[in-house]
């Protein structure tokens, strides 16, 4: 144990606008034993934190102090559906390019299909309108994790659009070059559907053709996971080949999430290019809780309040209080999960990032269902959050923020 708590409280200071020595991190496990559990054994669990102090200058500038623990960004994780935030920002990019009359996020947007692999999408029966289009896609990734929705996107913007993006802001990381919950080969993946854009009377106002990428994107080093996988029922010995699913590195998930609250806090070239606008719709629907929405109305049996929010929420399934929020992303797949957000609590003015991915599959099995996913995975992150957050609400901060922008009509 001493040897663990003095790796743990020698943590590098990575990316710090403050030249401050190594700071201390993790101390007082004694109240948190599945933090404990996972930290004193961070190779089977696979753990990576990444976790950024927030201080205000007297413009109310952010400040950031960022610490990690068993960071390693070469290291391969399953990234599941942490890879729709970049996407859902660059959809948003995307459409502020095309200076196009009448094209705006409640256009609606119809996909066709010139493929087997490929389906059409001319109608949605969660909007209120019964048609698809960009905003209403955009609210279910965020609000729900939605997989066909995130497929569209993906579908619309292709994945040279999509990889150019991130690379020149940055992050560079990371590999989208998959839908999600959709089995197609790695070739089928790099066809794009067509798309329509039409307004309320049908009338066409912008067409995409059916597309190719130009590249083959490949996750660097070919990886494997686990020792063995389902395919088909069958159960094949070795490694699962990852090689051509995403890839989306955890700084460069911290990274996205804190472009999208702070953008002042980046050069030109690294931030998402969003109007005001578009940056707070994002913003609204990152924070919002199922049981908030109208369309689509979702069963708060099935999505509670915590549905989404691992970060201190992971494990209840009642309320959470209205002076919290969080604007995350999360992912959860193949027994990985994660979780990227910017925590907020309105009455003490705590603010904080916390990105972190944990691995909890025992018996090494992809594709089984068999994950300690209740047992050590929500639990891990609604502790690491709890730990955080009793550690903000002790730290001293010269100036308080004003959160009053983080506020939306909910």
């Amino acid at each position: 144990m001493k040897k663990l708590l003095f790796f743990l409280l020698t943590l590098f200071t990575l990316g710090s606008c403050s030249q401050q020595p190594p700071q201390p991190f993790v101390e007082g496990l004694e109240d948190y034993p599945m933090l404990q559990l996972v930290l004193g054994d961070s190779a089977k669990y696979q753990v990576q934190i990444l976790y950024s102090q927030i201080d205000r200058n007297e413009h109310g500038n952010p400040l950031f102090t960022t610490f990690s623990f068993n960071l390693d960004d070469s290291r391969y994780f399953y990234p599941a559906s942490t890879v729709k935030l970049p996407v859902v920002l660059l959809v948003m990019e995307w459409l502020e390019e095309q200076q196009v009359p009448g094209l705006t996020l409640e256009t609606t947007m119809l996909i066709d299909s010139v493929r087997p692999s490929q389906l059409p999408a001319l109608s949605d029966s969660t909007s209120q309108n019964g048609l698809p289009s960009i905003g209403h896609y955009i609210k279910k990734i965020l609000l729900v994790s939605d997989n066909d929705a995130y497929n569209r996107l993906y579908e619309l913007l292709g994945t040279d659009y999509i990889n150019q993006k991130l690379k020149e802001k940055g992050l560079v990381n990371s590999v989208i070059t998959q839908r999600l919950s959709f089995p197609i080969s790695a070739e089928e993946n790099r066809q794009f559907n067509p798309v329509r854009f039409v307004d309320a009377s049908g009338k066409l106002i912008l067409e995409i053709p059916a597309r190719q990428a130009d590249s083959a994107y490949v996750v660097p080093g070919y990886p494997k996971l686990g020792r063995a996988y389902y395919k088909n029922e069958n159960l094949i010995q070795g490694g699962m080949d990852f090689s051509y699913k995403n890839k989306f590195s955890l700084t460069d998930l911290h990274g996205v999430v804190q472009r999208t609250i702070f953008p002042e806090a980046f050069v030109g070239m690294e931030r998402f290019n969003l109007n005001e606008e578009h940056r707070n719709f994002v913003l609204k629907y990152m924070s919002m809780l199922p049981r908030e929405n109208d369309y689509p109305a979702y069963d708060t049996t099935e999505f509670y309040d915590s549905y989404s929010k691992f970060i201190k929420f992971g494990t209840e399934k009642g309320t959470i209080s209205p002076r919290f929020r969080l604007f995350n992303k999360t992912g959860w797949s193949y027994g990985h999960l994660l979780d990227g957000g910017y925590f907020v609590d309105f009455e003490t003015g705590v603010e904080f990032f916390l990105t972190a991915i944990v691995y909890a599959n025992e018996d090494q099995i992809l594709n089984d269902d068999n994950y300690e996913t209740e047992k050590i995975g929500l639990p891990f992150f609604a502790q690491l959050g709890e730990y955080i957050y009793q550690r903000e609400l002790k730290r001293k901060k010269q100036l308080l923020p004003d959160l009053s922008k983080f506020t939306f009509d909910w």
